[in-house]
Order: C-alpha cells, then sequence, then structure tokens
C-alpha cells in the first residue's frame, strides 16, 4: 500500500469537508496529523471526485460560502492526488450495495482504496462492521481510532493548527 516508500491514503469526504468551511467535530487532531506526516514525506493523501460530489451534495443543504467552497475544491484538487474507482471497484460496490448496505459512496471509497492499493482512512465503524459480517477483507481500511492511537505523538506539544485547510 506504498508507493515510492509513501503510504498511499484515500480519505474519507470526511475529512475534506473542513477544507471547504464545513466544520466536523472531533477532526482537527486527525487533521493535523495528516499535515505533518504528508509534510515529512511518510503518507501520500488522496481523494476521489466521489468526494467532491459529496461535498457538493452536503453543501447545496446548507448555507455557504462560495469563495469559501471555491477556495477549499481549487486546494482538494490541488492538494491532493486523485484516486480513480477501477471497474473492479464500482462492480464490487454494486454487489455491496445489493448485500444492504446503505451509502453508495463509502462503499465506492472503499472498493476504490482497495482495488488501487490503498489505505483507508474513515471513522465510519458502521461501514467496517457491515464489511466484516461479509466476510470482506478491512486490512486496508485505518480506523480513525486506530490511526490517532499510533500517531498521536505528532500532535503533544504543539497547539493546534487552523483546521480550515489541510494543506
Amino acid at each position: 500500500m506504498s508507493y515510492s516508500g509513501k503510504t498511499r491514503i484515500l480519505l474519507d469526504t470526511t475529512y475534506l469537508l473542513p477544507i471547504v468551511g464545513v466544520d466536523v467535530e472531533g477532526v482537527e487532531k486527525v487533521m493535523v496529523i495528516l499535515r505533518r506526516l504528508r509534510d515529512r514525506g511518510v503518507v501520500e493523501l488522496y481523494h476521489t471526485e466521489l468526494s467532491i460530489f459529496e461535498i457538493v451534495g452536503k453543501l447545496s443543504r446548507t448555507g455557504f460560502d462560495r469563495e469559501r467552497v471555491e477556495l477549499g475544491l481549487v486546494s482538494i484538487k490541488e492538494g491532493f492526488a486523485e484516486a480513480k474507482p477501477t471497474l473492479k471497484a464500482w462492480l464490487k460496490a454494486l454487489e455491496l450495495k445489493r448485500k444492504g448496505f446503505r451509502d453508495l459512496i463509502d462503499l465506492l471509497l472503499y472498493t476504490t482504496s482497495l482495488t488501487n492499493n490503498m489505505m483507508f482512512l474513515t471513522r465510519d465503524k458502521e461501514l467496517v462492521e457491515f464489511l466484516e459480517k461479509n466476510g470482506e477483507n478491512i486490512d486496508n481500511i485505518m480506523l480513525e481510532e486506530e490511526f490517532m492511537q499510533t500517531h498521536q505523538h505528532l500532535t503533544k506539544n504543539h497547539p493546534y493548527e487552523s483546521t480550515n485547510h489541510l494543506l
């Protein structure tokens, strides 16, 4: 799950929302850690167009600052590599959706990370439980809790930086 010695991480949409001005409770520490790991050259961070679609859908139901959203979307596009779902990812997500999971975007993010040999950072325990129950491989999933425990030392003695931008 590495490329050129870096761990490749596909971010769940949760971690991109603050970049466009949507507050997400408890994401600040994760963002600081991701920034530090990226700055140290340890990880390469990815997004998908699926997350952009999900962000726009969420923003369409709320009040938003157009300039902030534009700046945030540009930051995501320029600051993160883009992962694309493979044909295998689309088909696997469809198969899993048929088994009863409600959120197709989450399934597509999971299958995209799986078929592109990436880690998938999420806080969605419901997704993980569904996948485990259905005998799916979850070795590529990093739950936020575990990620925080592993990298907590990167937040010690440092005031939290602005969470408006991961970059």
